[in-house]
């Protein structure tokens, strides 16, 4: 079963990025405790289009343009932010006890496993969910 607030806060996070130009791990810093605010009132948030919610969230967090641009240097099809937040809310389902999520969070999204996934030339970001928790508890990737 799916973890809502899990999923749209993993889908809000690599929204922001994705739109400000600024790194996982920057999006993380700016937003700090919002993180929490996210996840624990998503169900609020969701009523919403994303892109609002996004903007509303720049604004507060004064998150300026930075110059990360994941998107632009891909040669191939993107993968949308709910495919990736789906990628980011499995990593942390599968690394992290529900109650630490919020951490988990965090600690995903700031990790250096974050960029490799963000690299749209490769395929690692379509590799299986198990496949990727072992290479985030490992930290670095791992060789069949």
């Amino acid at each position: 079963m799916i973890n809502n607030a899990l999923f749209y806060t993993c889908s809000l996070i690599e929204f922001i990025t994705r739109k400000t130009k600024h790194t996982h791990k920057e999006v993380i810093a700016f937003l700090g405790m919002d993180v929490d605010r996210i996840y624990k009132y998503h169900d609020v948030f969701h009523c919403e289009p994303i892109e609002k919610v996004a903007d509303d969230f720049i604004r507060r967090c004064n998150i300026g343009t930075g110059n990360t641009d994941y998107i632009t240097s891909c040669r191939y099809d993107v993968p949308d932010y709910w495919d990736i937040g789906e990628v980011f809310q499995r990593l942390v389902e599968d690394c992290y006890p529900t109650e630490m999520y919020i951490d988990g969070i965090k600690d995903v999204f700031g990790s250096w496993l974050a960029v490799r996934i963000s690299n749209y030339n490769s395929d690692l970001y379509y590799q299986s969910r198990d496949y990727l928790a072992e290479c985030y508890k490992a930290g670095e990737l791992l060789v069949a």
